[in-house]
């Protein structure tokens, strides 16, 4: 009876089940920031600076 007690609570026993969850959701968190980062910094690497550069060399050229 005593026995039978005890493997219904470790049964029962849910304490440490949303572990693997938690680690799962912050992994792909982290996967996916580190992908925007990318993303954003190519975008910026051969998108918006070099075009922010032609803008400002062209807005101090005073001879044309």
């Amino acid at each position: 009876m005593i026995q039978s007690m005890k493997m219904r609570g470790v049964i029962t026993n849910n304490s440490g089940e949303n572990y693997v969850d938690s680690a799962v959701k912050i992994l792909i968190a982290v996967v996916l920031g580190g992908l925007l980062l990318a993303g954003l910094y190519a975008l910026f690497g051969d998108v918006v600076i070099p075009t922010l550069e032609t803008k400002i060399k062209e807005m101090f050229n005073y001879a044309g």
